[in-house]
């Protein structure tokens, strides 16, 4: 039971996985283009979610946004399920396998026997593609990985029920229905409105731009209102999620620069090089936030006052990204 299926490193797990699977059925895309037009760059502060004790910032949609936008935008018709008895995921899995489809999958990761040792915490929003089975073993592809690598049907079964915040329960997705035509272009454009919207529009005020805003709001009074100690706990989390846990902040605003670059190329409008030029410099000040908040983390920073000045850098980001987001909202398919 072993399906031809091409392997692809990747930078994002879910962007790897989406490409990869589309690749196997004769759609080669960037992952920067998977990226874009999945409209996968977004950001929340969600003060009554919390990992850890500790409340979430997140930079990229639901899990299994990307790939359902990307999908729907390119014609795809999929499928996607979740399962209370794992017995009963697992079954429905082999049989995906010998019907020969190719099964991408939302696992925990602390549990994921590839994974080095520091690499494995507690999140529950890892995609992965199984593709085959073999002397008992599931063939897997995950894209944050050089090679193929493989798992048990032990080891597979409790990763797809990891338990905790946004817990898989099994969830699994596959294409049930290709395309006959693709519209790339148009696919492109509602990438970009989708995103620059949900940046500027929501109303509430942890999403978006808003949310950026009122992260730096928040991040000012952390010392008065946790202490030390508590406040370099809630900046850590802040740059493990912006830095290591998918590629975060910096790396997806390089990424999304890399998708208008190359869509200004397939659209013929320069705008879209110029605002991808501009998100590059906002992803370097994204970097830069990090690395004072490791600082601070660290106690090292050099700041007269620290929790102050990466509040600023914040407010700094948020508007720029805002007037970006402002032009790309009016961005309109002129060559169809």
């Amino acid at each position: 039971m072993n399906i031809n299926f091409e392997h692809k490193q990747a930078a994002h797990c879910e962007n790897g996985v989406t490409s990869n699977l589309f690749k196997h059925y004769g759609l080669s895309l960037s992952e920067p283009m998977i990226f874009g037009i999945g409209s996968g760059l977004f950001f929340a502060y969600l003060p009554f979610l919390k990992v850890n004790h500790i409340p979430v910032t997140t930079f990229r949609p639901l899990p299994g946004l990307i790939f359902k936008r990307a999908a729907k935008r390119l014609g795809f018709e999929i499928k996607r399920k979740r399962f209370s008895n794992p017995d009963k995921a697992m079954l429905e899995l082999d049989k995906k396998l010998e019907q020969g489809i190719p099964v991408g999958m939302l696992v925990g990761v602390y549990h994921l026997t590839y994974f080095p040792k520091p690499y494995r915490f507690h999140f529950n929003a890892h995609n992965l593609v199984v593709y085959g089975k073999e002397d008992g073993n599931y063939l897997i592809s995950d894209p944050i990985m050089e090679t193929p690598t493989s798992l048990t049907y032990k080891e597979l079964r409790r990763v797809r029920y990891a338990r905790g915040v946004f817990a898989p329960k099994g969830h699994m997705y596959w294409a049930e229905k290709l395309p006959e035509k693709i519209n790339l272009n148009e696919a492109i454009v509602r990438g970009i409105v989708q995103t620059a919207k949900a940046m500027l529009t929501i109303p509430f005020p942890m999403f978006g731009i808003k949310g950026i805003r009122y992260l730096a709001g928040q991040v000012r009074k952390y010392p008065k209102k946790l202490g030390e100690n508590m406040a370099a706990q809630y900046l850590g989390q802040i740059v493990r999620s912006q830095e290591e846990i998918g590629t975060g902040g910096a790396g997806f605003r390089f990424m999304f620069a890399a998708f208008l670059q190359e869509s200004s190329g397939i659209l013929k409008q320069q705008s879209l090089h110029d605002l991808a030029m501009e998100m590059t410099a906002i992803g370097d000040l994204w970097r830069e936030f990090a690395v004072e908040t490791a600082r601070i983390v660290k106690k090292r920073s050099t700041l007269e006052n620290p929790y102050d000045g990466v509040a600023d850098l914040l407010l700094v980001i948020a508007e720029r990204e805002k007037k970006v987001f402002q032009e790309l909202r009016k961005i309109k398919n002129t060559n169809p």
